[in-house]
């Protein structure tokens, strides 16, 4: 281990070397394409791993994954790599291989990466979608709403339930957050299904990535090189700066205060650094200058890959020290552009022009400025660029599922793990109220139909109670005819007009035998008044016997 990591040696022989203590204050390698930005990139890795510092790498082209192999000197393109070393002399150089773990957002040529949709924030994901402010707000209602009510959410599916769910709360959700419109959630609907049709819906899962499998060394103290394969995400661009970036935010909420260590806990290169810029809005530009402004003082580094230096905004390139520059072609206005550029930002050497050298550099070459031990930059120099140890080009599949077999992952990330999340619960609600809907209307229809046999009992009760009515009057007029037609027949006349006679002639003979014993017959004021109580007994008498 030293203090830096070569990089190579001026034309007059002064090595430029990346001070290990500095690496973290960041930096960018840019050129022309085919100018050696690769070789130059696949150099300062091997430095940063053979110092214990692990490494993360999106491979774009495929080439990177050469880092895993020892070069060879039978190899074409190795061929004056010795001679190369021998003339800036590196006379500790050899060919070598590095400890590697290769990713993939699709789980093809690496350990599939996921995180979940709460991780990854509505920040990133509307700038993944490219969601306007208005779409946006109602994005992070659905977050906020989410975690208010304990929903997980995980993957697509469970963003998807919660934007249905927020859908038809609109009017509730309206009054307390602001306008939730049917017609924002219908685009972010429609921006989610273009999500699924350019293979994000692999990215979002469990389980989650761990920061800790990126930050390890091997059994000799070599920084582990994560090399993500990055050639197929490359047809979906902002999901690739997206994910770029959400890892980056990752590291800086993982990783504790530092401040300047000794060499860094992780360095990050992105390659192909404009698709992270291109037509990025004001507050992503804002986030990522945040965190490369601040992830310094968690010990990483972080370095651009990209052609143009003027790809990278202002306010970020100011922050990055360390550089190194290919050669530009200077053959358009925005050219000429880079190349005043790249001149102005370098600290000056009196003997070296830089705007004219920069157009003038050989494949391998590189004007180059580090920042010393005092954190100062070297002046620009022109330097002759260290070849690389291990292989330049691809690994092939077979070396490659070799490699993936037998790392210190393992199978921790290959099988996708679905657990109760919002879709899940969402659905249970659901249909719960479905069933509490289904229930509550075979009650109604039950009491309806309750209701109804009770009217119709009703009824049927009270016709049968007219009947029986009708029944009863008939029955009655049918027995006062009856007792009409009995009473004018004439055998009933003579029995009546017997029974009134026999009752009469009783009635006296009753009477007069109580008017003798009350009153006797001897006086004649007894008989007088027995005559008078005895007319008045036979009338009485008589009438119970005519009744």
């Amino acid at each position: 281990m030293t203090d830096g990591i070569f990089i190579g040696a001026s034309v007059d022989g002064k090595p430029q070397t990346l001070e290990l203590k500095r690496a973290n204050r960041h930096g960018l390698i840019a050129g022309a394409t085919g100018t050696g930005k690769t070789v130059t990139l696949q150099g300062i890795i091997e430095g940063f791993s053979a110092n214990g510092v692990p490494c993360f790498v999106a491979d774009v082209k495929g080439d990177l994954s050469g880092l895993a192999m020892a070069g060879s000197p039978t190899a074409k393109t190795h061929a004056s790599f010795a001679e190369r070393a021998k003339a800036i002399g590196d006379d500790s150089w050899a060919y070598a291989d590095n400890p590697v773990q290769f990713w993939d957002l699709f789980g093809e040529q690496g350990h599939p990466i996921r995180t979940t949709i709460s991780e990854m924030g509505p920040l990133l994901l509307a700038r993944l979608m490219d969601l306007n402010e208005v779409q946006e707000g109602v994005l992070t209602i659905a977050f906020h709403v989410a975690d208010k009510e304990g929903l997980l959410l995980i993957d697509l599916d469970d963003l998807q339930a919660m934007l249905t769910e927020c859908a038809g709360r609109a009017d509730e959700l309206t009054v307390t957050y602001g306008n939730v419109s049917k017609q924002s959630i219908g685009a972010i609907q429609r921006s989610l299904l273009q999500l699924r049709t350019q293979g994000a819906e692999n990215f979002f899962g469990e389980p989650a990535l761990e920061m800790n499998d990126f930050i390890g060394v091997d059994d000799k103290g070599r920084g582990i090189v994560n090399i993500l394969a990055a050639d197929k995400l490359m047809a979906s661009p902002k999901l690739y700066a997206t994910f770029l970036l959400w890892l980056m935010s990752e590291l800086f909420e993982h990783l504790p205060e530092i401040g300047d260590p000794d060499k860094p806990v992780l360095c990050f290169f992105f390659d192909e650094a404009h698709l992270l810029f291109d037509e990025a809005p004001k507050a992503l530009l804002e986030k990522i200058e945040q965190v490369v402004r601040l992830i310094r003082s968690k010990g990483v580094g972080v370095y651009f890959i990209t052609q143009n230096p003027i790809d990278v905004p202002d306010t970020v390139a100011g922050q990055l020290g360390n550089r190194v520059q290919h050669a530009l072609r200077a053959f358009t206005p925005r050219d000429q552009a880079a190349v005043r550029s790249a001149a102005e930002t370098f600290r000056a050497n009196p003997g070296v022009d830089v705007a004219t050298i920069i157009t003038e550099l050989k494949v391998g070459e590189a004007l180059v400025s580090l920042l010393q031990a005092d954190g100062a930059p070297t002046p620009v120099e022109r330097t002759l660029i260290k070849p690389p140890a291990s292989r330049v080009g691809p690994i092939t599949a077979a070396e490659r599922k070799v490699m993936i077999e037998t790392d210190a992952v393992g199978a921790k990330y290959d099988t996708l793990v679905d657990r109760e999340s919002a879709e899940e619960l969402l659905a249970a609600k659901t249909q719960e109220a479905s069933a509490a809907a289904a229930e509550a209307k075979a009650t109604t229809e039950a009491e309806k139909a309750a209701a109804a046999q009770a009217k119709v009992d009703a009824k049927a009760a009270k016709e049968a109670e007219r009947a029986r009515i009708a029944e009863q009057r008939e029955a009655d007029r049918q027995q006062r005819e009856a007792d009409r037609e009995a009473a004018n027949s004439p055998w009933t006349k003579m029995a009546s007009s017997a029974t009134r006679a026999a009752s009469s002639s009783i009635g006296r003979q009753v009477a007069n035998e109580i008017g003798k014993q009350v009153f006797g017959t001897k006086s004649r004021r007894s008989s007088s008044s027995g005559g008078l109580v005895g007319t008045v007994l036979r009338g009485v008498l008589g009438g119970l016997f005519r009744g």
